[in-house]
């Protein structure tokens, strides 16, 4: 039987301490969880190895007693699994120096057994029948040595990928995502940027023994838009204008996420000019009424498919100004 370094196990150093444990453990547990490595056996493997470390370490007598056998625990001279917890006398009729058997649901109360999954070196020494107690017969469930002793554990927080439309995140948006089989509704507050993260509070995996519930992370991320690019809470847009319209000037609308506006295009605009269309970029996230601009740049266009007395236009302009 192979001894289990449960401490290498999470990355930790033998006097780490119950938080370092449990820091440990979650982020562990995030990356190996069998939901996010679907078919992937060693990552099974993996995730059981670091809930059987984290069953003992978090577990200040299972702990205790991990430590007390360390690696020489297969030494003829080495602690046995059958060492009294507590001490010989510790109540009921059993007397110093004498033990039992404890029953299979006594084990399961005093050890969290029930988990599955548990390596043969843990079995033996926290969850097999055979342990050595000094409580005598009688000493059921309700009045075992170590029931109540387990640490309250956090459940495992969860993390989901939002995908959302620009559009969307200019005017809000509404979804409805699935968590253990219940439907949540959320809505997204307008201007809501690339990247960020919702945490919903408790939605995450079961807490343990009275251990708190785990969140749920949503990372939102927004999606390109064909005309729009968003820097920020501004947004830039190209405009693509004919010459000729450049050099004599026009109006033009121009089409923004929240509605049309007219912008003034002066005679003789050149090639890359940038127009600033003050409040009509994204609406600044958790601040009502505020809007970042929009950038309008000119990319001019050379006519096409001219006809003959165009091109002939044209070119008695170009000898004029020649």
């Amino acid at each position: 039987m192979e001894f289990k370094d449960y401490y290498k196990s999470l990355g930790l150093e033998k006097a780490a301490g119950p938080d370092a444990v449990k820091k440990a453990y979650r982020k562990l547990a995030a990356k190996f969880h069998p939901d996010k490595n679907p078919g992937n056996k060693a990552a099974e493997d993996r995730f059981k190895e670091i809930n059987e470390a984290n069953e003992v370490l978090s577990d200040p007598e299972k702990r205790q007693r991990y430590d007390e056998l360390g690696s020489n625990w297969s030494n003829p001279g080495g602690p046995s699994n059958s060492r009294q917890y507590g001490g010989g006398n510790r109540g009921g009729a059993g007397g110093a120096g004498r033990s039992r058997t404890f029953t299979q649901e006594e084990m399961n109360d005093l050890f969290g057994g029930g988990n599955g999954g548990f390596s043969d070196f843990f079995e033996t020494f926290f969850g097999g029948a055979g342990m050595g107690g000094g409580g005598g017969p009688g000493r059921g469930k309700q009045g075992g040595a170590f029931a109540g002793a387990r640490p309250p554990r956090p459940g495992d927080d969860y993390q989901a990928d939002v995908e959302i439309g620009l559009e969307e995140a200019y005017h809000g948006a509404k979804k409805i995502i699935e968590i253990d089989g219940k439907k949540l509704r959320l809505q997204f507050k307008p201007g809501i940027a690339d990247g960020k993260v919702i945490k919903l509070a408790g939605k995450g995996g079961k807490g343990m023994n009275g251990g708190p519930d785990g969140n749920f992370f949503l990372k939102i991320h927004v999606m390109p838009h064909a005309d729009f690019e968003r820097r920020g809470d501004d947004l830039y847009l190209s405009l693509p204008l004919q010459a000729h319209d450049a050099v004599v000037g026009k109006s033009e609308e121009i089409h923004t996420l929240g509605g049309g506006v007219k912008l003034r295009i002066p005679p003789e605009t050149d090639n890359g000019k940038v127009f600033r269309l003050k409040g009509q970029g994204m609406p600044v996230y958790d601040s009502a009424g505020t809007h970042g601009d929009l950038y309008v740049t000119v990319s001019l266009a050379l006519p096409k498919g001219l006809k003959p007395e165009e091109v002939e236009f044209f070119r008695k302009m170009a000898e004029a100004r020649r």
